[in-house]
């Protein structure tokens, strides 16, 4: 009741209005939500050419990327298709806006994607673990908030499957991925993650959520770490993929 209540408030104080027509009330409204085109489909991990994979299928890879330790990704949206879609990730983690309370809506398109696919999210989510990709201590002062950990702790409260922080820990500052070319996005992840509870991931089926998938050398590492600690599984779920 005292979380309604002060909901309550700050939308009188500070009301909301649809990143994509202004309607007020919202960050995004059901009719510009049905613009993004939320994907009912599900694709492997190649960076250049994904190849469609069917859903409800325990296969999340092609054979060309069958080498990776991911196991499979889940994507709601397109990040470069829909510029509504690249405005509202802007305003979710950039300066001068910070809207956290977007993670609300980021964890339901993906709970959409999910029930698009044929899944049932709990079903799905059962018995497995929600791991957030880590920002360093310098972004998190920055920005206030690790926005992976909070959608993660919104899909939590949907499904209730557990969120484990601080588990898998960034333990050294590195220039933003999306800065740097394509080659050198594996170098810039060199001993930047590391695992510091591994009996919490045993033999443990893992999520791990992030915003945006590029290249997916980011989540690529972070299951590498994260197998070589002994979890059973590691697959990917972001809000949209580049």
């Amino acid at each position: 009741m005292k979380e309604e209540i002060k909901e309550l408030i700050l939308n009188i104080l500070f009301p909301r209005f649809c990143l994509g027509c202004n309607a007020e009330g919202v960050y995004l409204c059901d009719d510009c939500k049905a613009i993004l085109d939320i994907s009912e489909y599900r694709y492997c991990l190649c960076e250049k050419g994904a190849v469609r994979l069917p859903n409800q299928n325990q296969k999340g890879k092609c054979q060309k990327c069958s080498s990776k330790k991911l196991l499979g990704l889940y994507s709601s949206l397109s990040y470069k298709e829909k510029p509504l879609t690249r405005k509202l990730i802007h305003f979710f983690k950039y300066p001068p806006y910070y809207l956290k309370d977007l993670a609300r809506t980021f964890a339901s398109i993906i709970i959409d994607h999910l029930l698009l696919l044929g899944e049932k999210p709990e079903q799905l989510l059962k018995g497995a673990v929600l791991i957030p990709i880590p920002l360093d201590k310098k972004k998190i002062k920055q920005r206030g908030y690790n926005q992976s950990e909070e959608i993660a702790k919104e899909i939590s409260k949907i499904v209730k499957t557990p969120v484990l922080k601080n588990i898998l820990v960034k333990i050294k500052s590195t220039p933003a991925q999306m800065e740097l070319p394509r080659e050198k996005r594996l170098e810039n992840l060199k001993n930047v993650f590391a695992c510091q509870n591994a009996k919490a991931i045993k033999n443990k089926k893992i999520f791990l959520i992030d915003d945006v998938y590029t290249t997916g050398a980011t989540m690529e590492e972070c299951a590498r770490i994260l197998k070589s600690a002994g979890a059973k599984e590691v697959w990917g779920i972001v809000v949209a993929r580049d």
